[in-house]
């Protein structure tokens, strides 16, 4: 009996170019982004290996891995450390693993293509909501029918299951704490743009100070990346703006933290000169100097709730056509990087 052929993976294809698989995936999504010599040398490991978009996708239908897929934009992000303990735990209580993968450039509709059509997986749990949807509707046109759940970031207008977090809320509340505490003037750290929950907490942010009759100072507005870099660059913007506000609301803890550690650096202290709140709750907030005040998101709850979801979906316990959108709260956590504007 002649044995079954192994179908090719763009792996195989990378292997016999001597490239990455994310370089095989470049070019054949973006091939003027690669110099000619490397395109031809992929070009003739894809003939030469017969890799072929649906056959890789077929092989995803054709057998169970009770495996599910982890998608995120930076899983380096200590945000995703709970997420990621929460979501092995669940799996591995129902009999699955998991496979972690974290966005690779900028641009979250080609890595997922890449990730979904060379690795064995079930289903796919996808903390982006950056994504297209006509690109979800696309992957599954190329045979990749994998059972789906977004979760933490909602994908507008995809009707996918869903775990989230009622964020703009969240953010809601977090302006309204400094406003109790007398501050009008608040400056807002902004996370990355084509980011849902970047956009969630800017909004309320801005309907919060539009409630209050406040001005949304553009001075006071920096755009982040979810890092204590560019909380470092935004003090140094703030600095710059010659007169600085007596509150900021940070998008996330890392950009928090930078910023007070640069605004120290100038002698200006925290909480005594500029209150400072953030978001998340990471697990050095309640260790940095001043403990940091933020809203604590629901982490392990979203990652096991979502993986409880997405498995129930790939046993059919629940279909799969009739999405069920689970909404949770966060918690405002006062430390001590706020006080009572004086």
């Amino acid at each position: 009996m002649t044995p079954a052929r192994k179908t090719p993976t763009i792996q195989d294809v990378a292997r016999h170019a001597s490239v990455s698989a994310a370089t095989v995936s470049r070019v054949l999504s973006s091939p003027e982004r690669v110099t000619e010599t490397t395109r031809e040398r992929v070009y003739a490991a894809v003939r030469e290996t017969g890799y072929t978009i649906n056959q890789a996708a077929r092989s995803l239908r054709l057998k169970a891995a009770r495996t599910i897929l982890m998608a995120a934009p930076n899983i380096g992000n200590p945000f995703y450390s709970t997420i990621v303990d929460a979501v092995i735990r669940e799996a591995a209580e129902r009999g699955y693993s998991v496979l972690v993968a974290s966005r690779i450039g900028d641009d979250p509709n080609r890595w997922l293509s890449d990730y979904l059509l060379s690795n064995r997986a079930d289903g796919l749990l996808l903390f982006d909501g950056s994504l297209d949807t006509n690109r979800l509707h696309g992957l599954r046109d190329d045979g990749v029918a994998l059972p789906l759940v977004a979760a933490y970031d909602e994908i507008p207008d995809a009707k996918v299951h869903s775990v989230t977090t009622a964020t703009r809320l969240a953010a809601k509340r977090a302006l309204k704490y400094l406003l109790e505490l007398g501050h009008t003037r608040i400056g807002h750290v902004i996370g990355p743009s084509r980011n849902q929950s970047t956009n969630e907490r800017f909004l309320g942010f801005t309907e919060a100070m539009q409630e209050a009759g406040l001005e949304v100072r553009d001075e006071w507005l920096f755009p982040g990346t979810y890092n204590m870099e560019s909380g470092t660059a935004a003090a140094e913007h703030l600095l710059a703006s010659g007169e600085l506000p007596t509150a900021v609301f940070s998008g996330n803890d890392e950009m928090a933290i930078g910023l007070i550690h640069r605004l120290r650096l100038e002698g200006i202290d925290c909480p005594r000169d500029i209150s400072v709140i953030g978001f998340d709750d990471i697990a050095v907030a309640r260790f940095f100097d001043p403990p940091l005040t933020t809203m604590r998101q629901p982490r392990e709850d979203i990652g096991r709730m979502a993986t409880r979801s997405l498995i129930d979906i790939i046993e059919g316990v629940v279909p799969e056509d009739d999405p069920i959108h689970v909404v949770l709260t966060s918690d405002l956590v006062i430390r001590e990087s706020t006080r009572p504007l004086r």
